[in-house]
C-alpha cells in the first residue's frame, strides 16, 4: 500500500513497527508534505484579504512554490521506502561465482546511490520551501504566523532528517559515487539552520507586536 493512501493512524502504526520501512527518510518526506500544506494554508489566508495586501506577492510566490512540492513530497515518501527495498533485493542476489559477486556489488551500489538521491530531493525541495516562508512570516496574515513557524520547523526537520539518510547511504559507496551530493551536504545543513533561524525570529517578532 502507498503510504499516502493510509490514514494518519495507520501510517504512524507502520512507522512504529519493527519493519525497516517506512523509516526516517519516509518520515522526512511526510514532514515536508505537512510543511507545504501549512504554508499553502497561510498563503490562502493572506491572498485576497485587504488587511494583508502587503503580503499578497509573498503569498503568491509561496503558493507557486508549494504547488511544485505538495504532491511530490508524497511521492518521495513512497520512493524512499521503495529504494530501501531495492537495496535489500540487491543484497539477496546470488554470489557463488566471481561474476555473480561483481554483478551483486554493482547492483548494491547503484541501488544505494538511488537510496541517497531520493532523500536528497527531499532536501532540495525543503530548502525551496524554507526560502519562501520568511517573507510569509513577515508580511502574511498575522493571525496565522504561528502556522508559518510550525511549517518552517517541519521543513527544517525534513531537510536535516533527509540529509542524515543521504549521508548514511553515501558512506557505504566509493567516493566517486554521489560526489556532488557529498560536496553540497555541509553547506545545505548550514544554510538550512540559518534560514530557519531567521524565520523563527520573524515569527517571534510578529507575535510580540
Amino acid at each position: 500500500m502507498n503510504w499516502m493512501d493510509m490514514s494518519l493512524g495507520e501510517f504512524q502504526d507502520a512507522l512504529a513497527s519493527s519493519d525497516p520501512t517506512p523509516g526516517g527518510g519516509t518520515a522526512a518526506a511526510v514532514a515536508l508534505g505537512q510543511a507545504s500544506a501549512l504554508t499553502r494554508m497561510v498563503a490562502h489566508l493572506t491572498l485576497g484579504k485587504d488587511k494583508w495586501q502587503s503580503g499578497w506577492d509573498d503569498a503568491q510566490m509561496a503558493e507557486e512554490t508549494v504547488g511544485r512540492i505538495y504532491l511530490r513530497s508524497g511521492e518521495l515518501a513512497q520512493l524512499d521506502s521503495d529504494s530501501f527495498d531495492e537495496v535489500m533485493i540487491a543484497f539477496r542476489m546470488e554470489k557463488a561465482t566471481d561474476e555473480q559477486k561483481a554483478s551483486r556489488r554493482n547492483s548494491i551500489r547503484l541501488a544505494t546511490l538511488k537510496a541517497a538521491e531520493v532523500p536528497f530531493e527531499t532536501v532540495e525541495l525543503g530548502m525551496e520551501l524554507l526560502s519562501c516562508q520568511q517573507a510569509l512570516a513577515e508580511r502574511g496574515n498575522a493571525n496565522a504566523v504561528s502556522d508559518v513557524g510550525v511549517a518552517a520547523l517541519l521543513a527544517s526537520a525534513a531537510v536535516k532528517g533527509a540529509l542524515f539518510n543521504v549521508e548514511i547511504n553515501l558512506q557505504s559507496l566509493p567516493e566517486d559515487m554521489g560526489a556532488d551530493m557529498r560536496q553540497q551536504i555541509p553547506e545545505l545543513r548550514m544554510k538550512c539552520s540559518e534560514v530557519s533561524r531567521k524565520i523563527m525570529h520573524a515569527v517571534h517578532d510578529r507575535i510580540s507586536q
